[in-house]
């Protein structure tokens, strides 16, 4: 039972009901606990929501990232494998993990401003690209899109591979497609707070096949066999193969192409994911409809909230307000304020990275000025718009920013 002032009211959070409890308990009894037949029908099922050509579930969001970023610098990709020294662009407002692959594997990268979509400005992607640039890897803010159009047709032009981080933004849409397949490689995240949940777990989603096997690799111990769990000779050549200096026919299942990782999603997360998937739908309506009611009442010239492209429908992660300079308070004042009213309340994410401590001593480029980035970092959080509000709460919400307007 909601109390207003006494029950807390999280930005974020899980909604887990009898089917999900059904189906892992389904997975226990099977006994079978790492990624199985459960796996392979959420993998199936986002792969058709997305109208994608493969996804390949991982241990995390970060993981999704970690592994979509590590793919593009397999050596079989010849002279497009992003190496050491090479550049990326991206954006310094957001999520670190975003970030993090790009140093991770020794490259550099490039950080661009964003505007008012909290994405990246793509005014000055042109000038961004130097004969170092490889990759473009950055995130729908907020499930809110960037300007795939350009995006794209920036990567197209240069030969860039993209990665999109849609952690946030499950469901969002760009036209008439899903964010999530325009990019070589697309990232998604099923921690609590996101659109669905498996506790932890992530997923890569893949639209260039030739990608599809170091997806796996990578997330597979960096092994050349591509056998499920529980399966041998897929190849038909398991004792037959040659592979570097390695005794003809040594055994296929402990070739390793690549420096890898086990970073695979287990069973009972999948099981929950499947559930999951039956409710994604309404979960999309339902956080859409609550960024509807806060937006028709949270108006006032003190507020910013952020611009949506034509083209783009978002599926809101949370309901992102940036304090103007109008206003005669601060950010601060009015999520501390809210906090002590029990209402959650979170910024976006690193802020401005570059001055964040996991930054002092990177490697780095800036391409032109990040005030706007510096400005999110100052003056912009935002609410929660999860389908597990009630309008009760809502109102509540709305009714506290109120009370704190007129006592200004």
């Amino acid at each position: 039972m909601f109390v207003p002032g006494k029950t807390y009211i999280p930005a974020s959070g899980q909604v887990v009901g009898d089917r999900e409890k059904a189906l892992m308990h389904e997975a226990v009894d099977r006994g079978w606990l790492t990624a199985g037949a459960f796996n392979r029908q959420l993998e199936d099922e986002l792969t058709k929501f997305l109208g994608c050509k493969a996804v390949r579930t991982v241990s995390s969001g970060s993981s999704a990232n970690l592994i979509a970023f590590s793919a593009l610098t397999s050596p079989t990709l010849g002279n497009r494998a992003i190496q050491k020294g090479d550049e990326v662009i991206t954006v310094a407002c957001g999520f670190p993990t975003t970030i993090a692959p790009i140093i991770q594997c020794g490259a550099i990268p490039v950080f661009l401003d964003v505007n008012s979509t909290l994405n990246i400005d793509t005014r000055e992607l042109e000038n961004a690209v130097t004969k170092k640039t490889k990759a473009i890897m950055i995130a729908h803010t907020l499930g809110n899109p960037f300007n795939v159009d350009a995006v794209r047709a920036l990567a197209d032009k240069h030969k860039l591979w993209l990665i999109e981080d849609c952690c946030d933004a499950l469901g969002a849409r760009w036209g008439n497609r899903y964010v999530g397949t325009f990019g070589d490689l697309a990232t998604l995240s099923f921690f609590p707070a996101h659109h669905i949940t498996t506790g932890e777990g992530g997923a890569v989603i893949i639209n260039n096949t030739k990608l599809s096997r170091l997806v796996e690799s990578f997330r597979d111990w960096g092994r050349d066999c591509w056998c499920e769990p529980g399966q041998n000779n897929t190849c038909k050549r398991r004792f037959d193969q040659q592979f570097g200096e390695l005794p003809y026919g040594y055994d296929h299942k402990y070739v390793y192409t690549h420096l890898g990782y086990n970073l695979r999603i287990t069973e009972l997360q999948a099981a929950c994911g499947v559930a999951q998937m039956e409710k994604l739908h309404h979960f999309i309506s339902n956080r859409k409809s609550n960024y509807g009611y806060l937006k028709e009442r949270l108006t006032g010239e003190e507020f910013w909230l952020p611009a949506v492209y034509p083209e783009a429908s978002p599926s809101w992660f949370g309901f992102p307000i940036t304090i103007s300079p109008s206003a005669n308070f601060t950010r601060d004042e009015l999520t501390k304020f809210l906090e002590s009213r029990q209402i959650g309340c979170r910024l976006v994410f690193a802020g401005n990275a570059i001055k964040q401590p996991f930054m002092q001593g990177q490697r780095y480029r800036v391409h032109g000025l990040l005030e706007n980035t510096d400005y999110v970092m100052n003056n912009t959080f935002w609410l929660g718009v999860q389908p597990a509000l009630t309008e009760e709460m809502l109102l509540y919400v709305c009714d506290t920013i109120d009370e704190f307007m007129e006592s200004r």
